[in-house]
């Protein structure tokens, strides 16, 4: 945990396998890190030819050799996950990291993620329609041992859930969102909000105008908080910095003052990638790691929520 209070993860993303995948694993927690996670799509942008694996076999892995930070993906999406399988996913893995495990949610986006399974794209009505149901459906499958529901989306059908999840009522949720009805959803079911920035254009817009969506953003979320009647205070806001300012760790200096800024802006927790030799995330990891020593220190090592 930084002096702000904030606490500070790492995204890996899923292209690190056997000995190289446990390493980097492995040295994340050592660097004190509260959360560690990893991207849920089937491809992703320019590493499309590249090795991916699968985000929940991922973090299983990361659960085999770290015993600290809570583990999470960011974010599972129904453009290709059926609401009970990721459930029992969520609920083994919570069970195999010892209660370290954050389902992250969102709605998904356009392009081969939403075409894999040969299915029509959804217009941004059913999209969000049908992450409505994604999100009520995944989260009374992690809280009931039994469920049986018939939506226009998805269904379950006497589905079991035993021993069910080890933290209770559930696995905590983390829901991306920036629309208002990804809003609503997020102060409903959600444990977390997740936040990109501006999610049509990731990584595009310049730092103070990112911050400044970020802003508007917060605002929409309370908003949303008081419209269900739920303290805006008692949901986690999660904002990966590495697609809202470059270069987020090219000093210490430099990632205490961009933590600082989030902190102000109401966020309880941040992301920054871990930096990958070339292309997107790239970065030198020398400076990664005296950036992040530097605004983790030594004095809150604890990764559970």
């Amino acid at each position: 945990m930084s002096g702000t209070g904030v606490r500070l993860g790492a995204l890996v993303l899923p292209e690190h396998s056997g000995r190289t995948g446990a390493q980097v694993w492995r040295r994340v927690e050592e660097l004190g890190f509260a959360h560690v996670w990893t991207l849920d799509h089937l491809s992703w942008r320019s590493l499309r030819d590249r090795p991916w694996f699968d985000a929940m076999i991922t973090i299983a892995t990361a659960a085999c050799v770290t015993t600290t930070p809570a583990l999470g993906v960011l974010v599972t999406t129904p453009n290709f996950r059926h609401p009970v399988l990721t459930a029992r996913q969520a609920m083994s893995l919570d069970q195999s990291s010892e209660g370290r495990f954050v389902l992250g949610v969102g709605a998904g986006s356009g392009g081969p993620d939403s075409s894999a399974l040969g299915e029509a794209e959804p217009s941004p009505a059913v999209r969000a329609a049908r992450f409505g149901e994604f999100v009520t459906l995944v989260d009374r499958l992690l809280r009931d041992p039994v469920t049986t529901v018939a939506g226009t989306h998805f269904t379950a059908q006497d589905v079991r859930m035993i021993p069910g999840c080890l933290q209770r009522p559930r696995v905590p949720l983390a829901i991306a969102a920036a629309g208002p009805q990804g809003m609503r959803l997020a102060a409903e079911f959600g444990d977390f909000w997740v936040t990109i920035g501006d999610a049509r254009a990731p990584g595009g817009q310049g730092e103070d105008s990112a911050f400044r969506t970020l802003r508007r953003q917060v605002d929409r979320l309370a908003q949303a908080c008081d419209a269900v009647g739920r303290p805006v205070g008692s949901l986690r806001k999660l904002v990966n910095l590495s697609r809202v300012a470059p270069d987020p760790y090219g000093s210490p200096e430099r990632l205490a003052d961009l933590t600082g800024r989030c902190a102000a802006l109401g966020f309880t927790d941040i992301v920054v990638a871990y930096p990958r030799g070339e292309g997107v995330f790239a970065g030198d990891l020398r400076e990664f790691e005296d950036a992040v020593t530097h605004v983790v220190g030594s004095s809150d090592r604890e990764g559970t929520y």
